[in-house]
């Protein structure tokens, strides 16, 4: 079974700036670590509500060979929530899909949950997606799109990811 690379980046102003610990980007991990089978090395970035950081983070996670990008925070309205637009500037392909899913099943929590502007898309040989802030919002949210995840990685020629089927179950069409 290969090892994967996975890239973990976070947007946060407070967050890069030490004013508080960063517990999005450890949940993503920690979620992570339970669906997957694979020997797993991640390349954790914390960077400000950036733009132009944002998209120099998600370039050089992409260039480090990560074959799953992963974000949490800047995915809302407010003026500083600029991930979405970072990930669509780096991507060739975006993925709508994966959005509305998350928006779909957050919905069924929260009903601000139409605010939310999570997104992903192919930079290459990896798979960005945007994901909310909160680790209870993440957690939902992967749960509800990562089932296609390793397909998705299959078709663009990335590591194979292999799933822990007793924790989430992935799709993949019979040969």
């Amino acid at each position: 079974m290969d090892s994967v690379k996975i890239g973990v980046l976070t947007a946060s102003d407070r967050a890069s700036s030490g004013i508080y610990e960063d517990i999005s980007g450890k949940a993503i991990m920690d979620t992570l670590n339970e669906y997957l089978l694979n020997e797993t090395k991640f390349i954790y970035r914390c960077v400000a509500d950036e733009q132009k950081e944002i998209e120099n983070a998600l370039i050089e996670l992409e260039e480090s060979g990560c074959s799953l990008i992963v974000t949490t925070g800047g995915t809302g309205p407010a003026p500083r929530d600029v991930t979405p637009e970072a990930t669509q500037e780096v991507c060739e392909k975006m993925l709508p899909g994966f959005g509305e899913l998350m928006r779909q099943v957050s919905l069924n929590f929260v009903p601000t949950a139409i605010l939310s502007r999570q997104s992903a898309g192919i930079r290459k040989k990896s798979l960005i997606i945007n994901l909310p802030g909160k680790p209870k919002s993440i957690r939902e949210c992967l749960d509800s799109v990562f089932p296609a995840v390793p397909y998705c990685l299959d078709l663009i020629g990335a590591k194979r990811l292999e799933c822990n089927e007793d924790v989430i179950k992935a799709f993949r069409p019979k040969k």
